[in-house]
């Protein structure tokens, strides 16, 4: 990783071409720039053995520490798709929120706060979409706020946190 740039510094942010984050980070490297990229840890079971493996918190994403006036390098690098603008120039970061996301960290992955309302086994009733009605038993959150229910007709399936309430007893 680059060096930690000064104290109340600002940053851009880049949206990169898809799944290239690391391309773009390296060549916004050799041109010179601060790159932050927070990754995000992710265990998964396959093929019956546990994988752990860092990806981005935010995809196709990377924050630049800008540099007065050369935001336009970091725009026409390899890997870079678009710098997000506020009218005539770049929108700005405070250093403060690098700084969030840095502090969160925890062996190179930002830790993000639990959020779980249900446990697993818990009963839930699906409150919007097709299955509106059905009962089901809570077998965990996914990625992107979708959750796993196990409905006895249709097995696993996968729902947005916000279609699901606590079933009353």
């Amino acid at each position: 990783m680059a060096a930690r740039v000064a104290a109340g510094m600002s940053w851009i942010v880049a949206r990169t071409e898809p799944a290239r984050e690391q391309t773009a980070r390296r060549f916004l490297e050799l041109a010179k720039f601060t790159v932050y990229i927070p990754r995000l840890r992710e265990r998964q079971t396959k093929g019956g053995r546990r994988i752990e493996r860092l990806r981005p918190l935010f995809p196709s994403y990377a924050f630049i520490a800008f540099q007065g006036g050369r935001w336009w390098d970091a725009r026409w690098s390899v890997g870079v798709a678009a710098v997000i603008m506020a009218g005539d120039g770049p929108a700005q970061l405070g250093d403060h929120i690098i700084d969030e996301l840095r502090a969160r960290e925890r062996g190179g992955a930002v830790e993000l706060p639990r959020r779980e309302a249900f446990r697993v086994g818990d009963e839930v009733r699906i409150v919007a979409g097709p299955m509106q009605g059905l009962r089901g038993l809570y077998q965990g959150q996914r990625p992107h706020e979708r959750v796993a229910i196990l409905l006895a007709l249709l097995g696993r399936v996968e729902l947005p946190k916000a279609d699901i309430e606590a079933a009353a007893s």
